[in-house]
């Protein structure tokens, strides 16, 4: 059997997101998506909403062989736990390549484990995390952007950091 990991922050999980995890469950047995924690990234969701999130999103469109998890730990850790043999990364553009490369060289260092790049789908490479958080921070329309469920839980997440702020 042959397990990947397909692992990023997902805050939140995005319309190119999905699209990678389910063109890389049509290629592997079982594909692991791995919401991990990353230290230098202030999350706007909980780990536990994400994860969430991702399970919504991907069961009403049956995929069995996906599985969703969260880590604080390496990922290459993750992968030696589960078996993985590979790690699968959407690219979106250069940049991504550039970004990416590097990490890929240590995770290979590390444990063995190789990357796979996945070309994102040209209609959604346009679309990040970030970019979907800036467009909800400034009033703006995500629909289509995210799965449905996530547009209310953005605009609530806003009210959230403007009363923090003392914004209201």
């Amino acid at each position: 059997m042959t397990i990947a990991v397909c692992p990023g922050s997902f805050d939140p999980v995005t319309a190119g997101h999905l699209d990678v995890i389910e063109r890389c469950a049509k290629f592997f047995d079982e594909v692991h998506v791995v919401v991990a924690v990353n230290a230098a990234k202030t999350p706007m969701f909980s780990v536990e909403t994400r994860t969430d999130v991702i399970r919504r999103a991907l069961d009403k469109d049956g995929f069995p062989n996906v599985k969703v998890a969260s880590t604080d730990g390496l990922i290459t850790e993750y992968c030696k736990r589960v078996g993985a043999e590979v790690i699968v990364k959407g690219l979106r553009q250069n940049g991504d390549y550039e970004a990416e490369l590097g990490m890929a060289l240590v995770n290979r260092k590390l444990s063995g484990v190789e990357t796979l790049f996945l070309p994102a789908n040209p209609v959604l490479e346009h679309i990040s995390s970030s970019i979907v958080k800036d467009v909800a921070r400034h009033g703006g329309d995500v629909t289509g952007m995210v799965p449905s469920c996530i547009v209310p839980m953005l605009e609530e997440a806003v009210k959230r950091e403007r009363r923090e702020r003392g914004q209201a």
